[in-house]
């Protein structure tokens, strides 16, 4: 298996084996990133560079590598637009965390999302309390959207990303 085709073998192998970790292990690993989740994607990536490139270290080896997760990447896009059955295979449906003012809490758990997080969510969407929430989801990107019951509250989307804001530039 030497050679470039060794390199494509083992790069669609690491694509597949990245692309079925990530469905096991949720989207909620997608839009929150921690200083564990850093650390863990750079040693993924440094961990899996040698099982796709193998002994050649050549620019024409890496540039090789590059050139098939773009093109796997890109076809696996198409695929799923065109085809819902495969979609829904590769990607998690969208979760409701709460309806109507009530939160499931059941499901927060099981998704891994505290209490401290979705209140967190709310303010970031103008909403105090959860009786205030007519829905909030979790979304296929790993993110949660907040639609209060105000209407002359503005909608927003909340990204689940650490982000180190000035608060007092914020007033």
């Amino acid at each position: 298996m030497e050679g470039y085709f060794g390199i494509i073998l083992r790069c669609v192998s690491v694509y597949l084996f990245m692309l079925i970790a990530l469905r096991i292990f949720g989207k909620k690993e997608l839009s929150q990133l921690n200083t564990a989740d850093v650390i863990l994607i750079l040693l993924i990536s440094n961990a899996v560079q040698n099982a796709m490139v193998g002994p050649n270290v050549s620019l024409e080896g890496g540039l090789l590598a590059a050139f098939i997760l773009f093109v796997l990447n890109f076809g696996m896009k198409k695929l799923m637009y065109k085809n819902k059955s495969f979609r829904k295979l590769i990607e998690q449906d969208p979760e409701i965390l709460i309806h109507k003012g009530k939160a499931n809490f059941e499901k927060l758990g099981i998704l891994g999302i505290s209490s401290d997080e979705l209140f967190e969510a709310m303010r970031e969407h103008g909403v105090e309390h959860i009786k205030d929430v007519k829905l909030a989801m979790l979304e296929i990107d790993g993110n949660i959207s907040i639609i209060s019951g105000d209407d002359n509250l503005k909608q927003t989307h909340y990204k689940r990303k650490h982000n180190h804001k000035n608060l007092e530039g914020a007033n």
